[in-house]
């Protein structure tokens, strides 16, 4: 007999039986969590696309949330903190990212409300402040659009953005007053 012939006998590399779903189940959240941070909706999307059962889904989500593997206040709060710190995001643009990702609105609500609306526009500042400096020589129309926008796109309001960059061009002796774009 010639040595590829494997209908005699076990194959060398025998395969071990599928584990059960459960198993699956706790492999694929323990994976997924070791690689970041996730909340419960994000576990369950992950389980739902390895077709894991929805009743063995569900226990295996409980169980990790009962010892304290999943914990979507932990993660609001912490993605808060780092999100608004790190990128200057604004309390709008923060509960986007945090409902994309399906935690619960009130969860939302209470992890965004950490961010007072004194840190927001300080933020703000912080950020027309190093961005300034790149608009310089620019028209002030254009270089209050421009700053403005930015700000917009990180979830401030018009009016917080509008003063915060009204402030900073006026400080650095930009008339503004007479400009017929003013909102004043």
């Amino acid at each position: 007999m010639s040595g590829g012939d494997l209908s005699d006998g076990p194959a060398e590399d025998s395969r071990q039986a599928p584990a059960d779903p459960e198993s699956v189940a706790r492999e694929i959240c323990l994976r997924q969590l070791t690689m970041a941070p996730r909340t419960r909706a994000q576990l369950a999307d992950a389980l739902r696309r390895r077709d894991v059962p929805d009743d063995v889904a569900t226990a295996v989500l409980s169980r990790f949330t009962d010892v304290g593997l999943i914990d979507d206040e932990a993660f609001a709060q912490a993605w808060v903190q780092s999100r608004h710190a790190g990128r200057g995001l604004a309390r709008r643009a923060l509960a986007a990212e945090l409902r994309h990702r399906g935690v619960a609105d009130e969860t939302v609500k209470d992890a965004v409300a950490a961010v007072g609306p004194e840190q927001e526009e300080a933020a703000a500042r912080r950020l027309v402040a190093r961005r300034l400096a790149a608009t310089r020589g620019q028209d002030p129309a254009k270089r209050l659009r421009r700053l403005v926008g930015m700000l917009a796109r990180k979830g401030y309001s018009s009016g917080v953005a509008y003063h915060v960059v009204k402030e900073a061009l006026e400080a650095e002796g930009a008339d503004l007053d007479d400009a017929p774009w003013s909102l004043d």
